[in-house]
Formats: structure tokens, sequence, C-alpha cells
């Protein structure tokens, strides 16, 4: 049975056997508990579909009745779903010439401000902004950024999910890489994979470090498993995994920040030739 209610919801009731047992109503229903923190997306209309399935007991089992099971699939962005983003296919830019951060954008929790056409963060504390486009898989990107602080720890990561974030202010360990210009007090700049710490470290450096309130213009290619990273045209550290992050769960773009105030801006991306 299929019903169609003004485009709101949609129920399937579809018969399946049951061999024995009790019966357990509460099986597969989704958890009555609140969305994890920064999976809310509160900007999209409400729309959903649901599938209904009515389990029915065969001739000669022990269990009599009807179970239920309701699962509930996004069609349309609402709270407590995801969507399927859009794909940068061909040059796509943001210049945060605007008073919100907006929709296209995903802040789980560091509070992330525009302001005088910039992206500013201040003690996010490991709660990144993910881009809601998923990346090619060869990439070519470039940003300028600046720290207003002498601690440097200007952050960005790469192919991430695209919803992840630090809960506890613990060793954050990334979805994707994880690039960072003057870490640790402006003592080390590195690409994690991963991790941030220990054998995350793919790549360092500590030669360099972030002045503050100077504007860094950052270039980044990721072709196949290599990574380059150039900062104001030269090259400044480089990698290549053996495994490279991909796929589902790994296609996303985020600026990230613990506690200096750092800004992001001229943001362009574009598939790698």
């Amino acid at each position: 049975m299929t019903s169609d209610l003004s485009g709101q919801v949609a129920l399937r009731a579809v018969c399946l056997p049951v061999t024995g047992g009790p019966a357990n109503p509460r099986r597969g229903l989704p958890s009555s508990g609140p969305p994890r923190p920064g999976s809310l997306e509160r900007s999209a209309p409400r729309r959903y579909f649901a599938r209904v399935k009515r389990t029915c007991s065969p001739p000669g089992s022990r269990v009599g009745g009807v179970v239920l099971v309701l699962v509930v699939t996004c069609a349309w962005g609402q709270a407590g779903c995801r969507v399927k983003d859009e794909a940068i296919a061909g040059p796509f830019s943001d210049t945060f010439d605007r008073t919100e951060l907006g929709p296209a954008w995903r802040d789980t929790g560091g509070d992330y401000r525009i302001v005088d056409g910039k992206l500013v963060a201040k003690n996010a504390y490991n709660h990144p902004a993910w881009l809601r486009k998923r990346l090619p898989r060869d990439v070519s990107l470039e940003l300028d950024v600046q720290s207003r602080s002498d601690v440097g720890d200007i952050k960005i990561e790469l192919f991430g999910d695209g919803e992840s974030f630090d809960p506890d202010r613990g060793g954050y360990v990334s979805t994707g890489y994880v690039l960072i210009f003057g870490g640790w007090r402006n003592s080390l700049s590195v690409i994690c994979r991963n991790n941030e710490h220990d054998e995350g470290r793919k790549a360092a450096r500590g030669d360099q470090r972030v002045e503050a309130g100077r504007t860094y213009h950052f270039a980044v290619t990721r072709k196949g498993g290599h990574i380059d990273w150039r900062i104001d045209g030269a090259p400044f550290l480089a990698w290549t995994d053996p495994q490279p992050l991909g796929g589902s769960g790994h296609e996303y773009l985020a600026v990230n920040d613990w506690e200096a105030e750092v800004l992001f801006d001229n943001l362009s991306i574009r598939p790698a030739p």
C-alpha cells in the first residue's frame, strides 16, 4: 500500500515472514533521543518519506500479531537528516561577501561568522565549518588565510565526512586530512591523515612561523594520493598517501580553529587537471 499526503509522507507496508520467537515492536525504530549536535540542517524545507514494514505470522508460528517498523529517510533536507550534497564539477568560489554564513556551510558548533567579507572563527575548539559541496577526487583549491594571534594555528581539512567535530576538546581525530600552519603555539606545521598527533602526522616542518595580521595565500592540490601544499606560491609541504581517502565519508572541505582568531577569504575550488 502506498499513499502520498501532499508530498509530505509516503508509506509502504510489506508483509514479511517471521519464523518464531517473541515479536519486538521496538526493534528497528529510530532512536527517540535528540539528534547528535552538528547533524542538524536548519534552513531547508521539510519533507519526509517513510516506509512501514508489516510483519505477519506464517501458519503454525508461535508469533501472532503485527510488527510495524518505521524507517524514515530524507528526501529533502530537514532537521536530523542528511541530503546528497551537490558535487563540485567545475569552478566554485566563495568570497564571503554577505552577512551570514548561509546554507552552503555546516557550522558544527564553532560560532563561525562573517565580518567585513571574511569568514571568522575564534575558540571553535575543533568544531569545523564544513562546505556542503562534495569535492572532486582530484582537486585544486586556493584560499586566503590570516591569524590575528601570535600563536598562529591556521587549519583546514580535506576529504572529511562533512559533519564530524571534536566533542570534548581532546586529541582531535579528523575524518580526512588536516593541514595546520603554525599549530601548537606556532611551533609546527603539518599534513595529517586523521589523527593530528603521533602516527597521524605525515609531513611536518617547524622553521616558518605565522605572522599575526599577515594574509597568506594557500594553494593545495590533491591528485591521486599526492597532496601538494603551497603558501604564497612557494612549496611548503607535500605527502603521498598510499591509500588515498575518497568516496563516501571522505568528500568534504572544512575550515577549522582551536582558540586563535583566524580569518578565511577568497575560497576557490576546481577539479585538478
